[in-house]
């Protein structure tokens, strides 16, 4: 006997398209004013610059290795203003507007890239754990995060932002069975820009998509345009009021594309044609937006010149304050890991501190052998 036991389908989600044309009804659900597009408008262009100013940064050797997001705000933004002050975010390493729209001070991550990792010592209010550079280490943290929370009766909820490269890990699919068993109020947040690294979509997994591997762990799996921020916005809120309702997790895939290299490491020019770089450009998420805004008439050449000379006002007031920063103490290489220090760190500590007078272990024992064979040789002669 055959039956058919389930079946299963995956919705696709855009509320502003290419023209900046929207669907009324599903806009008018967000219940967005004026006032909440222009701050999502002002928060693009702010990581837009952040980012320009950090790619300056790195080609003149002041930054270390960066990943840019451009191309992929509305999914950071959008997503990050659909939650609440008190839920917690767990980025991956490209979530720089992410940071910005949680309020971050910009000049801590140009530090963190600038390789001072006093730069991800995150202020308490934003909410918002460390960069996860390893691939698909954070939905677990994540998981954990929200189950306690659950357990502890606190109504928050979690978002774990991770690339498509990262559905490949093991962590992601723990994560998400934990997630559906235990109906963890999380919100796993994947942005397919298309590549992990070099390797395309399509050579990533066999799926049609991503948000359809929620199915095999029994919750709500979506995918949405990825540079509609209002798509991005509604599919998040979505989320977030079921997880807060009791209802467990949700897979959103915000369908978007990585206008830049991968890092500032990288040449994306040997995997992938200018040609369908161009194609994206055309789907541009900050374009977009400023296409809807002047049809509803709340844009103007003018609006923008003034926008433009307040972000890049602020920006270059993180640049100088960065450039500007003295540079650490060698012992937080120590103290900053732990918060009290252990024995073993103890000893290293004074150990190094010991080499930056001079007073290094090496030279301390050829030191201490000279004088045993200056004795040695002394008591030789008065024997003879």
């Amino acid at each position: 006997m055959k039956k058919v036991i389930a079946t299963f389908q995956v919705e696709y989600l855009q509320i502003l398209d290419e023209q900046g044309k929207i669907d009324d009804s599903l806009f008018n659900e967000l219940g967005l004013k004026d006032d909440n597009i222009k701050h999502m408008y002002k928060l693009m262009i702010l990581s837009k610059k952040f980012d320009d100013a950090a790619l300056a940064l790195q080609r003149e050797g002041r930054l270390g290795t960066y990943a840019s997001a451009r191309g992929q705000e509305a999914s950071q933004i959008g997503s990050i203003l659909a939650l609440r002050k008190e839920d917690f975010v767990f980025p991956a390493f490209r979530e720089i507007p992410a940071y910005i729209a949680r309020g971050m001070p910009m000049h801590m991550l140009l530090q963190y890239w600038g390789g001072d990792e006093r730069g991800e010592n995150v202020p308490k209010d934003i909410n918002m754990f460390t960069v996860s550079i390893p691939v698909g280490s954070q939905p677990p943290q994540a998981v954990g995060y929200a189950w306690a929370a659950k357990l502890r009766k606190k109504n928050i909820a979690t978002l774990v932002y991770f690339g498509d490269g990262a559905t490949s890990e093991g962590d992601f699919h723990e994560a998400m069975n934990f997630a559906g068993v235990f109906k963890v109020p999380c919100i796993f947040f994947c942005q397919n820009n298309q590549y992990a690294i070099s390797l395309s979509r399509e050579k990533q997994t066999a799926s049609k998509t991503i948000a359809q591997k929620a199915i095999a762990y029994g919750f709500l799996g979506i995918q949405v345009d990825g540079n509609d921020i209002f798509a991005v916005y509604k599919a998040t809120k979505d989320a977030l009021n079921k997880a807060l309702k009791g209802e467990g997790p949700t897979l959103i895939e915000a369908y978007t594309y990585r206008l830049q290299d991968h890092t500032t490491a990288d040449d994306a020019s040997r995997y992938r044609e200018q040609e369908e770089v161009e194609e994206w450009k055309k789907k541009d998420p900050i374009d977009r937006l400023r296409k809807f805004m002047k049809g509803k008439g709340i844009w103007s050449e003018e609006y923008e010149k003034g926008l433009l000379q307040e972000v890049e006002k602020k920006v270059k007031e993180a640049v100088d304050k960065y450039v500007s920063m003295p540079e650490a103490n060698y012992e937080d290489i120590f103290k900053y890991t732990f918060a009290e220090m252990p024995w073993n760190l103890k000893e290293q500590l004074e150990e190094f501190k010991g080499i930056l007078e001079g007073k290094s272990p090496q030279k301390t024992e050829e030191k201490e052998a000279e004088k045993k064979s200056k004795k040695i040789l002394k008591m030789l002669k008065s024997n003879k």
